[in-house]
């Protein structure tokens, strides 16, 4: 299934991405905080990302790509090692003092390192967010605010500019991030529809739809999302102005090029949940002397696949434990897995509600470990939707169901993604569905047990489980 362990490179039968004579491909790899598939070129009709949508006509689009936990500190950690954060220990957000970072055996199994040891100039734009960070070894840190897309641009060019070696930039922008909340004076709006003058001509309210994994047509939620809609706008131009800034220093043509979103949007069902509105994300790929134009694959990917495919284009042969597998195939065979899994444990410190999930071709299981026991939480960087949702008289009857498993959810979820793309129709207890439930189920604790899934041990289980659930003053 997904787990490849010990894995040489050699003995993945990676092949060769580029010309060596020419010299190594360098790599950037863009993120956006909390973009979902909210883009033109994922058929958003409302998104205006005429940038990401020419980047994704220049290479590859994955149409079912995931991040290994819809939270920021988790899902960076799955990109910078290979691993899912069960494995690499990075369960909840960094600056949460959760007490559970990255495993000191993994801190040297990260891109930048393994880049760096083999004769790359490393850098990276804004957060990083796993921790140690003193561990990562970038040789520069761009410490800029990432909302100003046009000095981000002016940095990455300089860094561009910076020698000789082949290079490894990470790209990570704030938006569509909600702005910070410790912000003194609070600003007004929840996304800022304009920073620094970008985007130039904002989406006027009224224009944008609610979130399909949503569907709440309130007020306050359409404004919400119209501000959300124009964050993502800014982030498409500042795209724009990094990959400008890439051409003009020559090295456009001998780049490996990779944008991820982090997770999806910071609205209830999106962001924090296994739903597909928060571990669904935008994947684009451009891998010189690799892919075809206007690819559009089927494939199941994961971000644990990153350092696989950075590790295989770089032509690095290096002896690490990966759960991920080089996205090379992926272009052009649908078939690359057949099972793919995605989890959660914590945001901040608690609740700590840790889900597993797991999705074929067709259907998607999500197993709610501690179901009965405590609740999720109930909004996520303020977004007021289940309140909305449980006040209005207009909330469809589907949605107002979804919105209540989703604040108190059962231990199973079983959900056609075919026929019900957002999981608005809970398929578990349906007796049609009784065998597809039962091979869903098996799949899972397959890959638990494969990957050595620690909530398997009650002991380790209920370890995490006390440290999340203690009161604020204990130690």
């Amino acid at each position: 299934m997904l787990c490849v362990r010990s894995a040489l490179l050699a003995m993945l039968g990676l092949a060769v991405g580029w010309n060596s004579a020419a010299g190594q491909l360098n790599v950037l790899l863009i993120t956006a905080d909390d973009l979902g598939v909210q883009l033109g070129c994922y058929g958003d009709t409302a998104a205006e990302t005429p940038n990401l949508d020419a980047l994704a006509s220049r290479g590859v689009l994955f149409e079912h790509a995931y991040v290994a936990q819809a939270s920021c500190s988790p899902s960076r950690s799955a990109m910078f090692t290979g691993l899912y954060p069960h494995t690499n220990g990075q369960y909840g957000l960094l600056n949460a003092n959760v007490g559970f970072g990255l495993k000191a055996k993994y801190q040297g199994q990260v891109i930048p390192n393994l880049l760096k040891s083999s004769g790359y100039r490393t850098g990276i734009v804004g957060k990083l967010h796993v921790g140690t960070e003193s561990e990562f070894e970038f040789d520069t840190r761009i410490r800029v605010d990432t909302r100003d897309v046009k000095l981000v641009a002016e940095k990455a060019k300089e860094f561009f500019l910076g020698g000789k070696e082949p290079f490894f930039l990470m790209a990570n922008y704030s938006d569509p991030h909600v702005y910070g909340q410790r912000m003194q004076p609070r600003p007004k709006e929840t996304f800022p529809t304009q920073y620094k003058g970008v985007p130039e001509n904002p989406i006027p309210l009224g224009k944008v739809p609610p979130l399909p994994f949503q569907r709440l047509n309130e007020p306050e939620e359409v404004l919400r999302t119209t501000q959300y809609y124009n964050a993502a706008k800014r982030f498409d131009a500042g795209v724009g102005m990094l990959l400008e800034a890439l051409q003009e220093a020559g090295q456009s043509d001998k780049t490996l090029i990779l944008f991820v979103g982090d997770h999806g949007p910071p609205f209830f069902r999106g962001k924090t949940s296994c739903y597909e509105g928060g571990v669904r994300v935008p994947m684009l790929l451009v891998w010189p002397g690799v892919n075809g134009v206007h690819v559009r694959s089927q494939a199941l990917v994961s971000t644990v696949d990153i350092l696989p495919t950075l590790l295989d284009a770089c032509e690095l042969s290096v002896n690490v434990e990966l759960q991920g597998k080089s996205l090379r195939q992926a272009i052009t065979q649908d078939d690359f897995r057949t099972y793919l899994a995605t989890e959660f444990h914590y945001h901040g410190r608690a609740p700590f509600f840790p889900r597993r999930s797991i999705r074929d071709a067709r259907f998607k299981l999500i197993h709610n470990l501690r179901a009965g026991e405590v609740l999720p939480g109930s909004t996520i960087d303020g977004d007021p939707a289940l309140k909305l949702a449980r006040e209005s008289q207009n909330t469809p009857d589907d949605v107002r169901q979804a919105f209540e498993r989703a604040a108190d959810p059962p231990e199973y979820e079983l959900y056609d993604l075919q026929a019900d793309p957002w999981e608005f129709i809970d398929l578990s207890q349906a007796t049609e569905h009784q065998a597809t439930l039962e091979r869903m189920q098996a799949a899972l604790m397959q890959w638990r047990e494969e990957t050595s899934d620690p909530l398997l041990d009650p002991t380790e289980y209920n370890k995490i489980a006390a440290y999340a659930d203690r009161q604020p003053n204990e130690p």
